[in-house]
């Protein structure tokens, strides 16, 4: 890990990440949405947002998963981030997040709600830390991390990214 990366993990209190890389939770809305309100999918009620700090380093990555709200990724620093969508229709597409506009980076992104997505690195020995927003908040509970064999079996046209980015 390197200084500058450490420095993040440390002033900034980040943990281990169960998709991959870092992240701490920096808001939660005290108000809360009512699981009535809420399509049938959602256990419970939901904050009405939440927001975090994810760090990613080019030795790991984050695997792909889906949630079931529209995440919003915002860039920070460090290098850029390739955020790896099969949206619901089955169309692959990688978003590049970042400030080189010339290169087709963006500084923000929505992977919309339902997508399994994944996110790398792809300079060597560098970083990307972004953050990324929730609404209705984030739970435990909506979050889903593919296996391999799975999303291969339902995308067989992208059986090489789907094999990069799964760990089973």
């Amino acid at each position: 890990m390197t200084q500058e990366v450490q420095n993040l993990v440390e002033n900034l209190k980040l943990l281990p990440h169960p998709e991959g890389g870092f992240y701490k939770e920096v808001y939660r809305s005290a108000h809360m949405i009512s699981k009535e309100a809420l399509q049938a999918n959602f256990s419970g009620d939901r904050s009405y947002c939440t927001s975090i700090y994810f760090l990613l380093t080019s030795e790991n990555f984050s695997a792909f998963h889906r949630i079931k709200q529209d995440e919003i990724w915002h860039f920070y620093g460090g290098s850029s981030l390739s955020v790896h969508v099969i949206d619901e229709n089955g169309l692959y597409t990688e978003h590049k997040v970042g400030m080189d506009f010339r290169n087709g980076e963006q500084p923000q992104l929505v992977v919309p709600a339902g997508c399994w997505f994944a996110s790398s690195v792809p300079k060597k020995d560098s970083y990307a830390f972004v953050g990324c927003t929730v609404a209705p908040g984030f739970d435990f509970d909506d979050f889903e991390l593919a296996t391999r064999a799975e999303l291969t079996k339902t995308y067989p046209t992208y059986k090489n990214i789907i094999y990069r980015l799964t760990r089973d």
